[in-house]
């Protein structure tokens, strides 16, 4: 519901947005429930950076962090899924690793053509 609510009823025009109900459902949302649609968004955003070609690995690294924050300020706070969400960041760490190992393999073998050619 709360992916649904915020992902799929975007739209440019802001006579559609009704600031009362919006705060309303704020109100009325438990805070684990909005920080662990958040939380998951940024994981899709990470993901975002990292299949860019080439992978913009600054800024899946930001969003890596803000996500590692998220888990360490709320710790248990966050409700019975923060097992789920720190089994989410450390996907995401290591398909941030790979590549890094990637960016940096593509970068030697480059850096090896180049010198080869001269």
């Amino acid at each position: 519901m709360l992916a649904s609510r915020y992902l799929s009823g975007m739209t440019d025009d802001p006579t559609d947005f009704d600031a009362h109900a919006e705060l309303e459902y704020l109100r009325h949302t438990p805070a684990e429930d909005l920080l662990a649609n958040h939380f998951f968004v940024l994981a899709q955003w990470a993901a975002v950076h990292l299949a860019a070609s080439p992978a913009d690995l600054v800024g899946a690294q930001l969003v890596i962090d803000v996500m590692a924050a998220v888990l360490d300020a709320g710790e248990n706070r966050l409700g019975s899924n923060v097992t789920l969400y720190r089994t989410a960041l450390a996907e995401i760490q290591q398909v941030f690793v790979r590549a890094s190992l990637a960016a940096s393999s593509a970068s030697h073998a480059a850096s090896s053509a180049e010198v080869s050619e001269a």
